[in-house]
């Protein structure tokens, strides 16, 4: 597939996808949401990637929903018109971080400039951020009479605690990297210069170094336990997983390549051995 608002690079087992309307600073639109969907379910499908950078063109991340649709930009009833890829009832954000959510690859967020709006909410659902000192957040849906959007009121307060999301998220104001720092929102900040190599060197740590079935089984665990009720769905999720990759060539690789001590190479595929150890688990359905 042909993007046109979105690049997708990939070089030495590392994918990068770029939102590319520098133009409008990223604004998302329907037609970059597609895109997006396309870029996951191709880099799932794709063996050799194996973690995704997200990262903005030019001097921002996202600039949040584009607005040129005027004051119908937020109306779902007159939206298809205005951007057709974002026509019916369901929020476009929440499509993408469902999507990020059910992800085999890991992803990382290299937040570049500001990103307000949908622009940060489709980053909580990414596994790891980096942001660069000129990086700015916003969670300004009050100040556009709406409210947070994109699976966020699920994702934020996981991330940063009730009292925190609440104070960004009711003040909809503007904030700085640092504070973002502060309150756990991001892992790290860098030099503008710094920031992509710091994402690849985090990206390539995976790369070199892990078995790409177990790394998507992690995923599926940390993020689908963040809303179990007990630890014993925790236990139960794990003893499956252990059985079924304790038995893999990936674990006997593991562990003889530890002895030997030389640098493993995994045979399993993330595309067509990651077993299915969620026998009670399934995604709810929208309506």
């Amino acid at each position: 597939m042909n993007y046109e608002q979105i690049k997708y690079e990939t070089k030495d087992g590392i994918l990068t996808v770029t939102l590319n309307r520098p133009d409008k600073l990223n604004a998302f639109t329907g037609k970059m949401l597609s895109e997006l969907l396309d870029a996951m379910d191709r880099a799932d499908r794709d063996d050799d990637v194996r973690a995704v950078v997200f990262t903005g063109a030019g001097r921002g991340f996202c600039a949040g929903a584009d607005l040129s649709g005027g004051a119908n930009t937020f109306n779902a009833e007159n939206r298809g018109p205005v951007d057709p890829g974002l026509d019916g009832h369901r929020d476009g954000g929440g499509l993408f971080t469902l999507r990020l959510y059910e992800s085999l690859k890991p992803t990382i967020a290299a937040c570049n400039g500001p990103a307000v709006g949908v622009g940060i909410t489709m980053q909580l659902a990414m596994d790891i951020r980096l942001a660069s000192e000129a990086a700015r957040y916003g969670f300004v849906f009050t100040r556009r009479a709406i409210v947070m959007e994109a699976c966020s009121s699920w994702f934020l307060p996981r991330l940063v605690g009730p009292q925190q999301a609440l104070e960004w998220v009711m003040t909809g104001r503007v904030f700085s990297a640092e504070e973002a720092l502060n309150g756990r929102l991001v892992r790290s900040i860098h030099k503008p210069d710094d920031l992509l190599p710091a994402a690849y060197a985090l990206a390539r740590e995976i790369a070199d170094n892990t078995a790409p079935v177990s790394v998507a089984l992690t995923r599926q665990l940390i993020w689908r336990m963040a809303g179990a009720s007990h630890p014993m769905e925790a236990h139960r999720a794990d003893s499956r997983a252990i059985q079924a990759r304790g038995r893999s060539g990936d674990a006997k690789e593991g562990v003889t390549s530890f002895l030997e001590k030389r640098p493993p190479v995994y045979p399993d595929q993330v595309s067509k051995d990651v077993p299915d150890i969620w026998d009670h688990w399934k995604a709810p359905a929208f309506d």
